[in-house]
């Protein structure tokens, strides 16, 4: 029994931190999240969800900002549905984060982060004669397209979410844990491009300038959160 022990406690040992936390984290996810996302992370195409869970492969988040809505669920970040609920009743701190770290390296993969590098490279800088109007263009565009779905409070409850045909379910801007080149590169390039199901968020780079969708993110930080 001791040699057992013994054996059982140099295995241990012959397994990294960062191996346990994939070992654990990837048993967590094919007991709990394998049903919605997929054994890939692209997502089960045989569950009938008003909400499709995004593709992982291609998600914006960090992983601290995936550990986050594991533990809290999507819902208390700003989304409009409560389909990705809480884990943290469920799981402890080291199994969340274990779960999130799994993820993370399993699908993210760096590859998500490089696109993110490359396409923030590219933004065009905001001239300094035009840092004082940022405000006002981004309060101008933002009540003309953003707030039709959002609201004009940014609390997702725009008029378009009153048409039972639209079926759109937008995000409540003042909860949102993205961060504002997040929400920058999310407004530019839609929500398709960082894998959401539906095009519901469009790409609104293809209407308006790198100045002009920093002006709208700039109004939502500095105006729609600070009144949360």
């Amino acid at each position: 029994m001791k040699h057992l022990i013994l054996i059982v406690a140099l295995v241990i040992m012959a397994f990294s931190d960062n191996d346990l936390m994939m070992m654990k984290g990837k048993a967590i996810y094919e007991e709990t999240c394998v049903s919605c996302h997929g054994p890939d992370g692209e997502g089960n195409p045989l569950m009938q969800l008003v909400v499709k869970p995004r593709k992982l492969s291609q998600s914006l988040l960090t992983e601290e900002q995936s550990l986050k809505i594991i533990r809290k669920s999507a819902h208390y970040w700003g989304a409009y549905s409560d389909i990705m609920p809480s884990f943290e009743v469920i799981y402890d701190d080291w199994q969340t984060e274990a779960v999130a770290h799994y993820i993370y390296t399993s699908f993210h993969s760096g590859t998500t982060d490089k696109t993110i590098k490359k396409l923030m490279d590219k933004i065009e800088p905001v001239p300094k004669v035009k840092v004082a109007k940022m405000l006002k263009r981004g309060k101008k565009i933002y009540k003309r397209n953003c707030s039709w779905c959002h609201g004009l409070d940014g609390k997702g409850k725009g008029a378009a979410t009153r048409n039972p045909e639209l079926s759109i379910f937008p995000y409540d801007l003042t909860k949102t844990l993205l961060t504002s080149d997040q929400k920058f590169l999310y407004a530019k390039y839609g929500g398709v491009f960082w894998g959401s199901d539906k095009d519901d968020m469009p790409s609104w780079g293809k209407k308006y300038d790198d100045y002009t969708l920093r002006s709208v993110i700039k109004y939502i930080d500095e105006v729609l959160q600070e009144k949360k």
